[in-house]
This record gives C-alpha cells, sequence and structure tokens, in this order.
C-alpha cells in the first residue's frame, strides 16, 4: 500500500470559536445530532477531566504501522486533533511518547486513536488530550504504508480532514461542516433548559411529569 499525504485544510476555525465548543458536553451535542455522529464507547480518555474541541488532521494506518503518522504530524497546525483510524488493533501500539512529544511542538491539542498507544505515563503528562482504545507494550513497524488527510472512520463514526471533534469524560463527537449553522445556539438552549428541568425537580416535580412521559396502564 502506497503512503499517501494530503495538505491539511486550510478553513479553520477561530480559538473563540473552538473555546466556545469546549464549554459544550458531548452528550449535548449528541442529543442536538439525534444521538448520531458518536465515537464508540470504547474510545476513552486516557486522563479523566480531559475536554477538547478541535478540527481533525485524519490518518489511516496499516494494522501496527505508524510510518504515516510520522509524516502525519508534519501537517499538523497549532490546535488540531490527529485522528487516526488504525483497524481498532490492539496487540500493537502505532502512537507513543516520541510522536506525541513531536505533536506538542507543533501545538496539537488531541489526539486519537482507533487502537493502541504506549508509553502511558508520558502521554498523561504531555497535556495533550489523548483518546484510545488501550494501551500496550508492543511498539509499531514502519513501511506497509497509508493515507493522511482523507476521509476515515474512527470508533465507528465517519470522520473527514476538518471536521470538529468535541470530546469529554463521557466520550467524542464529531461534528460535520454541514451540521455546524446554528447548532450551538441550540446546544446552548438545550444546556439551559436541562438546568431549568433540575430547578423544577428542586420545586418537587418528578421527571415522569417533567417529560411527558406516558403513565403506566396499571400498578402492580
Amino acid at each position: 500500500m502506497a503512503l499517501t499525504i494530503n495538505k491539511s485544510i486550510q478553513d479553520r476555525l477561530s480559538d473563540a470559536d473552538l473555546a466556545a465548543w469546549r464549554e459544550i458536553p458531548s452528550a449535548i451535542i449528541s442529543d442536538e445530532l439525534n444521538r448520531a455522529a458518536t465515537m464508540v464507547a470504547a474510545i476513552k480518555p486516557l486522563v479523566p477531566g480531559t475536554t477538547f474541541a478541535a478540527q481533525a488532521l485524519t490518518a489511516q494506518v496499516m494494522v501496527g504501522d505508524n510510518a504515516p503518522l510520522h509524516h502525519g504530524v508534519l501537517e499538523a497546525w497549532p490546535g488540531c486533533a490527529i485522528v487516526i483510524d488504525a483497524r481498532g488493533h490492539l496487540d500493537t501500539a502505532v502512537w507513543g511518547g516520541v510522536l506525541t512529544y513531536m505533536a506538542k511542538a507543533r501545538g496539537v491539542a488531541a489526539v486519537i486513536v482507533d487502537g493502541a498507544i504506549r508509553d502511558v505515563a508520558e502521554l498523561r503528562d504531555s497535556g495533550i488530550a489523548i483518546y484510545c482504545r488501550g494501551a500496550v507494550p508492543n511498539g509499531p513497524h514502519k513501511g506497509f504504508g497509508g493515507s493522511v488527510n482523507v476521509p476515515i472512520q474512527c470508533g465507528g463514526t465517519p470522520v473527514d480532514p476538518g471536521d470538529l471533534l468535541v470530546g469529554d469524560d463521557d466520550g467524542i463527537v464529531v461534528i460535520r461542516p454541514a451540521q455546524m449553522d446554528g447548532l450551538l445556539d441550540r446546544a446552548k438552549a438545550r444546556i439551559a433548559h436541562e438546568e431549568e428541568v433540575l430547578r423544577e425537580i428542586d420545586a418537587g416535580k418528578s421527571t415522569v411529569e417533567i417529560t411527558g412521559i406516558k403513565s403506566p396502564e396499571k400498578f402492580g
């Protein structure tokens, strides 16, 4: 398989836009997107409490091969998320301390690996939001090839270069450019609605009353 490197996207969100998205929980965004565009539960943060919002630099690698990632990190821009389709393989790490050190120098905000990482202690201390399926000591080989900045899947969800990813302890949601219009305002409105629900609970109402869930036909 040949190694293909495409240039990174140039249409980038501002720091202020990304900061606004970091304030929105992934669950709220998922609800607004009809519970879709969310990566599978296996993709979790390496450090609890991690949050990020960043546009995607994508990479697809063959099982156990990380040569494309060494090239791909050179395409990274400050604040981006490197999103890696490593085929869900857990027996060989494709991302570790050396690449993380380079990514930090490039200003990368997040790395998401649909596969395994290693050098966990170094990655935890890096300040980069790291999400993955698992960790293993076995290192990668180099030479099978792959692609950078192409449409991929990660955690069962399609990701295109430039898509916006928002991550927290619940996981990661992927927002496509066509979904952006009005989404942030709707998410803020949903947060306000949920805050009102909590106030109604404090006032003595039940969630059955508030949500209008259908009453049971009979009580046992």
